[in-house]
């Protein structure tokens, strides 16, 4: 099992403010790794570095031993990096079919394409019953089932989601992290941001605690449960 996905001393910013500040880690391939922190720790600038919407000013981004630092984003995406959002950005005014159709945007082959809205429809047949319905219309729920759908389209080598259950009732955040579980199961590698910190090393097999753009802390995912730092600051236990 190699890795996949490598950072190696990333730094990123946005103007002036540096988000990133050295970040090194790596995803092995058919893993789920979680990234856990508080609000501005840098796990969305990670994952945005990462599929090239910014670019590192210093370090490198590995996919599969490739340099994708400097890589445009619909380039990133066709080499199998799917990213899923924070705030699920799906196109409100185009159907549920039309929206996944617009995740394979780079796929040309009609049976290919049939083929991945059949799985996704399998893991989440909500979204056929919807199959109509305008993406805008859609509950909160349902609307992150279409984006992770979306992101599944181009089957992706690894897919990297961003807060998956963020505004979701307890019952669909059930819902979501077995899929997240099911889709690794199946062969797909997880890189996962998520503010619920229990639910996300529950399901991960390793896990990186990040705090003002620096990595504080690494593991396996049970042992970080355990970490005292971690459940006062992450868990809310005392």
């Amino acid at each position: 099992m190699g890795k996949l996905l490598e950072l190696n001393n990333v730094h990123s910013y946005y103007g002036h403010i540096h988000a990133l500040k050295g970040i090194s880690l790596y995803v092995n391939e058919g893993e789920i790794v979680s990234l856990i922190g508080s609000n501005g720790a840098g796990k969305s600038s990670t994952l945005r570095t990462i599929s090239g919407i910014i670019h590192a000013r210093e370090g490198q981004v590995l996919l599969d031993g490739k340099n994708i630092t400097h890589i445009e984003p619909h380039i990133v995406v066709g080499m199998g990096v799917g990213h899923v959002p924070e705030g699920r950005g799906i196109f409100p005014k185009l159907t549920v079919q039309e929206n996944l159709e617009m995740g394979a945007f780079t796929i040309n082959d009609q049976k290919l394409i049939k083929e991945r809205l059949d799985l996704t429809f399998e893991l989440f047949p909500r979204l056929k019953e919807r199959i109509t319905q305008f993406g805008g219309t859609l509950s909160g729920g349902e609307q992150q089932m279409l984006a992770i759908g979306r992101g599944l389209m181009l089957n992706p080598r690894i897919l990297m989601l961003d807060e998956p259950s963020m505004g979701l009732a307890p019952v669909l955040v059930d819902v979501i992290f077995d899929t997240i579980k099911r889709l690794n199961e199946q062969g797909t590698t997880i890189l996962l941001v998520e503010q619920n910190a229990l639910m996300a090393l529950s399901i991960a097999h390793r896990g990186y605690v990040l705090q003002t753009g620096s990595i504080v802390l690494t593991d396996d995912a049970a042992k970080l449960k355990k970490n005292e730092m971690v459940q006062k600051t992450y868990l809310g236990i005392d």
